[in-house]
Parts: structure tokens; sequence; C-alpha cells
């Protein structure tokens, strides 16, 4: 830290109680009251060296030399130091009391009119020369700014060149130029590079992110992010560092998780600092809109982190909007565990914030509406072939995010069926590859829930495909007797299909095989066909056991319910779920009078 050594003088003060004394031989002739110390002095050292004290001095009768100072920047300390180098006392001057002398020494108007080298033009002269030049240097000095001397302070532009001087030095890329100490971030990704032969380390971009979050109050740090910002620093920067920032100085965002531990007045941070939650939920606020509004430059896991403090807090109305619209629009970047955000309402019925989750998934929605006309045009191949690339990769993305977000909060017996169908049906059906995900957040939901009706039951299992459940999730949902009993007949007419079409598909290739031209054989392939032909014998044979099996379930139900189709209403309900025409009366094959396929339900054996 630069210093500028003043005067030549031994010490002559000393301190009696509340008293400072000058033991000079002379009798004091003058007493000045800065706060709660006063100060026994003369009067010609003083008034050769500021023209305020002169004036002031001037007006005072022989008698009564008494002056009250309370209002002098910096105090009775820096009052002192003034004192000092009018006596020609050795003083040093510093990055943390020039600041309080430039200010004093204005206050008291010591210029060049009142004897050469003057306080203010030594001070000016050290900022300009060892402060503003230095890093570390210039942070303390912004820092004493702040400290009952900001209005004369930013009369004089201290604290802009301050500032000036930290952006311009945060947004040099080499800073080896500079040759100062620095202070990485503990979290900061150094790179270890080799030259000839010696080991070093290159810091990244956030070198100067922990100086800046632990000396500067919010007011000065905004100013700061803002002078870079016009220097054209990256967003992503500016972004990285105040996340760095909330993360130093919120103390709940840390902890919003248990957020019961925290005391209703405040909560201690680091050494015996107390930050109440009045100034934590205001200093949030002004974190949310220092932030750069570019999407995807922030991180989806801090925004939700900030979102869930802010809700502990009780920020604003405007707050939360503004987080829940910066997170929808990049939703997709989004974890489950992050997305389950306690419900901090005064009146929570859920244990969730469903209806914050649900106005992200809406912000998240309404940018892809302009896209969504071309995805009914783009095949499944077409999709499969661009990958994560595709520009409606992301809905995949957030529809498994919200399949698994459903899940997870079904188990509330709390959670209102109408939240849970208007949730799920945001989805659009086509975005999914597959519906496992949303048929287990219904079944769980329908587990949790026991009195719901079968009309309801029916109603919530419209959120789902039963055509795009996977051969594990239909063996499940054939077998699941919470599920209503028409989505179950649904479930086991699509599994029968797929295996009547993927029996059908092994049958034409072995009549493919059998057909081959007996000329155009190669003997030295026959073992290999032989080997290809008893695998696919097998897995035929497989599948055709499992065909048995789905019709004997059929069958079985069948006959369970044709007791219920006696009347016209009960022909017309199964007409319903089929757009079929059955017969009551059934073969003991499971075929229905003289045409056994007629209701396209059983598959016949096949003869070899």
């Amino acid at each position: 830290m630069a210093c500028l050594k003043l005067g030549s003088k031994s010490d002559v003060f000393h301190l009696s109680g509340h008293t400072w004394l000058c033991s000079t031989g002379l009798k004091p002739d003058v007493m000045i009251q800065v706060e709660d110390q006063s100060f026994h002095l003369h009067k010609f050292p003083l008034l050769s060296r500021s023209g305020y004290l002169e004036t002031l001095f001037s007006k005072a009768s022989e008698t009564a030399c008494v002056a009250q100072l309370h209002d002098i920047p910096g105090g009775p300390e820096t009052f002192l130091l003034v004192a000092k180098f009018c006596y020609g006392v050795r003083i040093e001057v510093t990055a943390e009391n020039v600041v309080s002398l430039r200010c004093a020494s204005e206050y008291l108007q010591m210029s060049e009119n009142y004897g050469d080298a003057n306080l203010i033009s030594l001070s000016e002269n050290f900022l300009n020369d060892h402060v503003f030049t230095n890093w570390q240097d210039s942070i303390k000095a912004l820092e004493r700014c702040e400290q009952k001397l900001l209005p004369l302070a930013e009369e004089l532009h201290i604290v802009s060149r301050c500032i000036a001087s930290l952006a311009i030095k945060a947004c040099v890329e080499d800073t080896s130029l500079f040759h100062w100490p620095i202070s990485v971030p503990e979290e900061t990704t150094t790179t270890t590079t080799f030259w000839n032969g010696i080991q070093t380390k290159a810091t990244s971009d956030n070198w100067w992110f922990n100086d800046v979050s632990t000396f500067l109050e919010f007011p000065m740090y905004k100013r700061f992010i803002q002078t870079v910002e016009s220097r054209g620093m990256k967003a992503d920067i500016i972004a990285a560092s105040v996340t760095h920032y909330a993360k130093r100085n919120l103390p709940l965002l840390g902890c919003s998780r248990q957020s019961g531990s925290s005391t209703e007045e405040g909560s201690t941070y680091g050494d015996d600092m107390h930050y109440s939650h009045e100034d934590q939920r205001s200093l949030l606020e002004e974190i949310v809109e220092l932030l750069p509004s570019q999407k995807r430059i922030t991180s989806t896991k801090f925004l939700l982190r900030l979102l869930r403090t802010s809700m502990v807090l009780h920020a604003s109305a405007a707050t939360q909007e503004n987080l829940e619209r910066r997170i929808g629009v990049q939703l997709d970047e989004a974890a489950l565990e992050d997305l389950l955000i306690p419900n901090m309402g005064y009146s929570a019925e859920t244990l969730y914030d469903i209806d914050s989750v649900q106005r992200i998934l809406d912000h998240f929605m309404l940018t892809f509406d302009s896209s969504s006309s071309c995805y009914n045009i783009v095949d499944d191949e077409e999709k499969q072939l661009m990958g994560d690339s595709h520009p409606l990769r992301p809905l995949t993305k957030v529809a498994s995010l919200i399949d698994g977000y459903l899940a997870e909060v079904a188990s509330d017996e709390n959670l209102k069926l109408s939240k849970f169908q208007a949730l799920g049906a945001l989805i659009p059906e086509d975005v999914r590859p597959m519906d496992d995900g949303i048929y287990r957040a219904i079944d769980i939901y329908i587990k949790a829930h026991p009195w719901l009706t079968e009309t309801e039951r029916e109603q919530l299992c419209l959120l789902m495909n039963c055509q795009k459940l996977s051969l594990e999730a239909c063996t499940h949902a054939a077998q699941n007797e919470r599920l209503p009993l028409r989505v179950i007949v649904q479930v086991l007419f699509f599994e029968q299909m797929r295996l009547r079409t993927s029996v059908s598909g092994w049958f034409f290739v072995s009549d493919n095989n059998n057909n081959d031209d007996p000329s155009c054989k190669n003997p030295a392939l026959d073992e290999g066909h032989s080997k290809i032909n008893a695998n696919a014998n097998v897995m035929m044979n497989g599948m055709r056991e499992r065909v048995y099996e789905l019709e004997r379930e059929c069958m079985s139900m069948k006959q369970d319910l044709d007791k219920l189709v006696k009347t016209k209403e009960g022909r017309n309900f199964f007409s319903k779920i089929f757009g079929l025409r059955f017969k009551t009366k059934t073969s003991p094959c499971g075929g229905s009078g003289k045409g056994g396929d007629e209701d396209g339900l059983m598959i016949r054996e096949t003869k070899n």
C-alpha cells in the first residue's frame, strides 16, 4: 500500500481523557470541539494553513476563542491528523485516510493561498499518483467514501474517479500489466501452463469478484457494474459477478431450503454480521434488477434460488414476476430438485408452490408459440437426426421435467385435481416421445387421492396417450386396479395391436427367408442363416406366448363385462371405447360368433 510521509517534528500531542493537549511550552489560546473530543491548540499554526479557521477566529473575541467543528469530514480522528500537519508533526497519508484528509482539507479551505504544499494539493496529488493507479488502494479509498464522507466525496468527484479506476482495471484482459496481488475467488478455475519447465497459473475473468463483493456496499457496487457495462464488459461476466455478490451478501440465499431455522428478525452471517430480513429483501430486489436481461446469461439454478429466497423474504410481487419470467424463458435448463419450491404463502394449502411453477411454464410455452405450428410437419426421423440442435428439443426436455415434477407433487393430498390437470395440460401431447412419465404421475396422484370418482379418474387419464406407453408401462397399467376400466381396456387393446403388428412382421421376414431362390444360396452362409432363423423362431414363440396371455386376459375381462352388456346402453358403451361392434356371444378361442376376428381384439393361433 502506498504511503506519503509529511512533516518532520516529533509528536507533541497527547490525550487526557477526551481532551487533546499540545505540549509545545506555549499556553493554548484556542479550543476546538469535535464531537466528544476537545483540542487545546494555538492560533498561529492553524490560521496559517486554513482559510476557514482564519475567518472563524477573526470574528471571535480575544478571550473566547472557542469553535465547534462537529460536522468536519472524518471526525476527531481526521482533525487530529490535520492539526499535526499544521504543526509540522510527522504523519502518514495512506489510501485509508487520504479521502478523509482530502475532504477535511476542502472543508477547512487549506489551499495554496495559505502556504505552499498545503493539504489540498498534497492529498489530491497522492490520489492521482498512487491511489487511482492501484486496484487495492482504489478499493480502500472507495470503501472510506461510504463512511460519512459521501456528500463531499461526491462533490470532489473522488467516488466517480475511484469507480472509473476500478472499472478500467476490471476490463483489462492481461492483469499482469499492473503488477498487483490479485485475490482470486475460491470457486475460480485456474489454468496451469508450463513455460521452460516453470509452472504458472493464469487467473480467469473473475479475479476481481471477491474484492468488490466484500468491500463495497451495494450502491457503490451497482455504480461499478454499470460502469464496467458501459465500457463493454460481457454480459455473462457481469451476471457471474452479480451472482457472486448475491451469494456473499444474502445469507438466506444459501439456507432458503431451511427457512424455518432463520429468525423473523434476521440472520447472522460471517463474523458478527447481522442482516435483517428487511435489509435482505431490499438487497435481493436490487440484485434482481441489476442482473443482465439477456436470455441464458444467468444460470437457471441461481434464478430459482433467488425466487425461493424472494418467497422466504416476501419480496415484492414485481420481483417475483421478474424472476418467474426469466426462469420461464430458459426452463429447459432447470433441474427437478430446484423446481420444488416450498410454498411460503401465509395461507398455503399445498406443500410446493404449484402456482409459481405454472406461471413459469406459461412463460416458457409463450416462447414456443411461434414455432409450434411447424412441429407437426417435422417427422420423428427428422427430429431424431437433428438431436439437441433441433429448435423444439427444449420442449421435450421441459415435458420430461414437468412429468417428473407432477410425480413429485402428486402425493400431496391437498393438491386439487384441477391444478394437477391444468399443469399437465400445458404440455402439448405430441412433444412427449413416450408417456411413461405422465402415466407414473397420474398413478401416484390416484393412489394418494382414493376418493376420486370414476369420472374424475377418466378425466385425469386424458392427459396421457395409451398408444405411447412402453411395453413395461402397458404391462403395469393392464394390471393396475386403480385405473378406470375404460383406460385398462384401451391399454390392452393397443398392446394387443402392437403385438399383432410385431408378430406379423416376424412372419413376413420368415416367409421371405424360406422363399429365397435355392440357386442363389451360398452354402457358406447356410449355417449363419440357420442360427438367425432359430433365434427368430425363439423370439416369435415368446411373442406368441405373450399374445396368448394377452388374449386370456382380454377373454377373462370380456366374460366379466358380458354381464353388463345386456342392454343397448351397455353395447353403446363399448362401441364408444373401440369404435367397433361387439357380440355378446363369444367363441372359445376369443372370437365372436362366426367371425372370430370381427371385434379386432383377438388373434387366432397362426399355423406354421
